[in-house]
């Protein structure tokens, strides 16, 4: 039997070239044959009762950055695994510095990317405290095992797992066997020694994590650290959690020290200045947080023969749909009309409960009225031109209050958006 040593196919015969993953040169003899012992010879596992296991809360470590421990359920658990992942440039190596600085306790750092020098001017740029971080600049995973079982660090940060490699394959780094075999070998170490560890994911173009599917379940939890490079704003989820709810949303600004949490993200995306026409407050719900955004649109007459219609932040193929449906219903025509819709500080909302918000935001821009500053707007639009109730409205409409907003415009208030094109007017 041939094997190939980058994604493990098997094959009766030998080939040039591996017809799953393409790689030339790849396969090679091996024996698939495995020791087949009678089972009554193995030795009998141990066998646990619920009752003989002692777990606390207190187990869970706080690491000191607020966002991050709100997203775990309150902090680290001994034995943890976790994959972060994030787009190249979004801050991920940032957000480890400050969570090495500020940390109590040993870590260690396996630098696979850079030099330690390059992580000693990141660490000394961000004012992160280096006095507990040891450096490991080894790729061969073998090699790293051992000297976290010497040192005994209460925290690992691997960056990142893609450059990790195993003496158990040939592969080049990178390759499906290498991902497997080391994070296994990795989450082994840490259910062992009680020893958290945080993978950093490299992403592929498509925004998944590069690398086979079961990478994602070999962990424990899985953390994504999106938003626009561009912006200030970064967003912390976990798409998986065995030790708490995925509800949970981190919001972080990014700053010349590092990457601060935010506590009340609400006052970030709000306008202070006076309010123009074509601009409308959502509350919206990110996890189980609730907090403001402002939705921006602009309606002029096109130069061209078809008009441009583009959203930043918000889908465009929704965008266009609630254009036919203010068109239809609300009697309110864009035919020749470039229309441009963006969401205040390179926020991506995602939800239904935006609609309203679009739709009053294009349709004050469209007539030039503005609508007052102390007015929040949430629901979904259908296609029949009703207003939905959408889900949380009172958690919504609470945040809103609290935030001075004396107005909230919903499904209960706006049963149409013909109703809320007269209520603009």
């Amino acid at each position: 039997m041939f094997i190939c040593s980058y994604c493990d196919a098997q094959y009766p015969k030998w080939a040039g070239r591996c017809t799953e993953c393409s790689k030339w040169g790849t396969l090679g003899e091996g024996d698939v044959q495995k020791n087949k012992k009678a089972t009554t010879a193995a030795k009998p596992a141990a066998v646990l009762a619920f009752s003989d296991i002692k777990v606390s809360e207190a187990d869970k470590r706080v690491t000191g950055i607020s966002e991050f421990d709100r997203v775990l359920g309150g902090g680290l658990v001994p034995g943890q695994v976790i994959l972060l992942s994030g787009e190249p440039g979004v801050g991920k190596s940032t957000l480890l510095a400050n969570l090495a600085g500020t940390l109590d306790g040993s870590i260690l750092y396996v630098a696979g990317e850079e030099s330690p020098a390059q992580l000693k001017i990141r660490f000394d740029r961000l004012g992160a405290r280096t006095k507990n971080v040891k450096i490991v600049t080894k790729t061969e995973v073998e090699p790293v095992i051992s000297a976290i079982v010497k040192e005994k660090p209460q925290l690992v940060i691997v960056d990142s797992i893609q450059t990790m490699t195993t003496s158990e394959h040939d592969a080049a780094a990178g390759a499906p066997t290498h991902l497997r075999a080391a994070t296994a070998q990795l989450a082994a170490l840490a259910k062992t020694h009680n020893i958290p560890i945080i993978l950093v994911g490299q992403i592929t173009k498509d925004g998944l994590i590069a690398g086979p599917k079961m990478l994602e379940h070999m962990v424990d939890t899985v953390l994504h650290f999106g938003g626009d490079p561009r912006h200030a704003y970064r967003l912390l989820r976990a798409s998986k959690h065995r030790f708490g709810s995925i509800d949970e949303v981190g919001v972080f600004e990014m700053t010349e020290k590092g990457l601060i949490g935010v506590e009340s993200p609400s006052s970030l995306f709000m306008n202070d200045g006076p309010t123009a026409p074509g601009t409308a407050m959502v509350c919206t719900i990110e996890g189980s947080r609730a907090f403001l955004v402002e939705i921006q649109a602009l309606v002029n007459t096109s130069s061209y023969g078809t008009p441009v219609r583009r959203g930043s932040g918000f889908n465009t193929n929704r965008m266009q749909m609630l254009l036919a449906i203010i068109e239809k219903h609300g009697k309110v025509s864009f035919s020749g009309q470039d229309v441009y819709v963006n969401v205040v500080g390179g926020m991506n909302v995602k939800e239904p409960a935006v609609d309203l918000a679009v739709c009053a935001a294009l349709i004050g821009s469209k007539l030039d009225k503005a609508i007052p500053k102390d007015t929040v707007i949430f629901g979904e639009v259908g296609l029949g031109g009703e207003v939905r109730p959408v889900p949380m409205a009172e958690r919504r409409s609470k945040e809103s209050k609290r935030l001075g907003m004396g107005q909230v415009i919903s499904a209960a208030e706006v049963k149409t958006v013909r109703e809320l094109v007269e209520r603009i007017k």
